[in-house]
């Protein structure tokens, strides 16, 4: 069991979670930022893919439940969403916790690069879509991160666990 707090940059803020591995991967997390307060739970198989968000926007009073079956079945609030079919991996706008589960997944090399598709919740509107990024490890704890349907790219540093300790402009460790 791990604990974490990360600062919000851009949006100020503030994110304390919980991760605990075992058979699987639990991660709990609060945060309370200028786009509202959060909670939410974050269910990986031990190899770090994505099986299940439960999130609660406190502020709307409204939940968001995704799942995953992990062979390309997406539901988002209990309804199918073929749209995600390609994704294998969750992207949370408003943590960078969601950017340790793809490190951890593909497990890259330095100088390795892997594709990924995500499914990508922005907030506050909680809509879901499909984004498709690249993750380049650039040394033991750099990571080159890049949207590829945009132009927004950051280098992530992570520890040698592959939570991140600074996402600049956007999020940082304390």
């Amino acid at each position: 069991m791990a604990d974490y707090i990360w600062r919000g940059l851009e949006y100020d803020g503030l994110e304390r979670i919980r991760v605990e591995e075992g058979g699987m991967m639990r991660a709990t997390s609060i945060i309370d930022s200028a786009r509202g307060r959060y909670s939410y739970e974050i269910v990986c198989e031990s190899d770090w893919t994505f099986r299940q968000l439960r999130l609660e926007a406190a502020s709307e009073e409204r939940t968001l439940l995704i799942t995953f079956d992990g062979r390309g079945g997406w539901e988002v609030d209990g309804e199918v969403r073929s749209d995600l079919g390609d994704a294998i991996d969750l992207d949370l706008a408003i943590t960078p916790f969601t950017n340790t589960l793809p490190i951890r997944r593909l497990d890259l090399a330095v100088g390795d690069e892997g594709d990924i598709t995500a499914a990508y919740v922005s907030f506050p509107d909680l809509e879901v879509t499909i984004d498709e990024q690249r993750y380049t490890r650039l040394d033991e704890d750099t990571y080159l991160y890049e949207s590829l349907d945009s132009d927004f790219s950051r280098e992530i540093t992570v520890d040698l666990d592959g939570f991140v300790v600074d996402y600049p402009g956007l999020f940082e460790r304390l």
